[in-house]
């Protein structure tokens, strides 16, 4: 008798509804704050605590008409999400989320490369952009990997704004990461 687990089904891929912003905080927060973060290992519970997102910035994403959250799901399953937001001629990556427990899994690999899909194809953008805390050397790396560039250009963490964590750490900013989509 095969033991061996069942392969997954291949994730799909939709634009998220007012109804599922619920899910989306609550998936951002656990891949990126508190224990639970600490299962995956893009967690930041070591540079910030509080918050990561809330139900008003999840809002924003959703509603706005120059924007896109995609939701990630297997089997009906939540398990991945991204913002895609159009600025003229590159698009803006955030809120990016994997399941903390499928984190080293590829699906990270497949959500980035559809977003990267989905934004050049939705608004023929030659650009992708993100901002990443610079601190976060492994994150980066990965970026790298994935044939983001490193600008050197930074921002600097807003401190006292507890919307965005409480930081850890007095040196926080975060680095533009670029990639050319053709």
């Amino acid at each position: 008798m095969d033991t061996a687990a069942a392969p997954s089904a291949p994730p799909t891929f939709r634009d998220a509804a007012e109804a599922d912003i619920p899910a989306l905080v609550g998936l951002i927060e656990s891949a990126y704050r508190g224990d639970a973060s600490r299962v995956g290992w893009t967690t930041e519970a070591d540079l910030l605590q509080g918050q990561r997102t809330d139900p008003d910035g999840v809002a924003a994403v959703v509603t706005s008409p120059d924007s896109r959250m995609l939701v990630v799901e297997r089997d009906g399953v939540l398990v991945g999400c991204c913002q895609l937001e159009h600025r003229g001629e590159h698009a803006y990556f955030g809120m990016f989320a994997i399941r903390p427990e499928l984190q080293g899994s590829g699906l990270g690999r497949v959500v980035l490369a559809e977003a990267e899909r989905a934004a050049h194809e939705s608004w023929a953008v030659r650009e992708m952009h993100m901002t990443v805390i610079s601190a976060r050397d492994d994150l980066i790396a990965w970026y790298e990997r994935r044939g983001y560039r490193r600008t050197g250009r930074m921002t600097p963490f807003p401190y006292g704004d507890e919307r965005f964590g409480i930081p850890q750490r007095d040196d926080l900013q975060f680095e533009l990461l670029v990639k050319d989509l053709g």
